[in-house]
């Protein structure tokens, strides 16, 4: 018997994971213009498993004291779609190039801020409460493009914390919230 979906979490959408990443190292530290440092494994990944109050595995903030209530990032790709416009990009930029762990396309997932959410891909949904935005760095102008530190003010993702465990994988899936986002306000469509 399937459990009834939280009440509280009303508010239902379908999305599309489009990219999940889980790193090790933190490849941009230190100055931008030093370039980042290399990547130890294969980053992108089509699954990841996700630990309450801990974090994905194998993230570098995995179970770090100070990124317990921010360990997993998520951002809406129509963000980085939103620099390539704003900027008049004739190249499409690549998503995983903001290192956010969670990026998926159908809603703006910047109005999270302060929800409780779910996110089901199939294996069950994941609890995560979005505590505080991902401001994007310099490091964007650099990995990016020029103008898009600026270009992403806003729009940059939520820094989350998972309530309960869990695993997600790309594809469609299915995002219940305690907010509303889809109220007629077309900022990132």
């Amino acid at each position: 018997m399937e459990d009834a979906p939280d009440p509280a979490l009303g508010f239902e959408y379908r999305v599309h994971v489009e990219h999940l990443l889980a790193s090790a190292i933190h490849r941009y530290e230190g100055r931008p213009s030093d370039g980042p440092r290399p990547a130890v494994d294969a980053e992108s990944v089509e699954r990841i498993t996700v630990r309450a109050h801990l974090g994905i595995v194998g993230d570098r903030h995995f179970g770090k004291a100070a990124h317990r209530s921010a360990s997993v990032t998520i951002m809406a790709v129509e963000s980085v779609e939103h620099v390539e416009r704003t900027l008049g990009l004739a190249q499409a930029l690549d998503p995983l190039d903001t290192r956010r762990n969670i990026l998926i396309r159908g809603v703006d997932v910047d109005r999270l801020r302060g929800a409780d959410f779910t996110l089901d891909s199939g294996a069950g949904p994941v609890l995560f409460h979005a505590h505080r935005p991902a401001n994007p760095c310099a490091w964007m102008d650099v990995m990016l493009a020029p103008g898009a530190h600026k270009a992403l003010r806003g729009r940059g993702g939520l820094r989350c914390e998972p309530l309960t465990s869990g695993q997600l994988a790309r594809g469609p899936a299915l995002l219940r919230s305690s907010h509303r986002l889809d109220d007629g306000d077309a900022r990132l469509f």
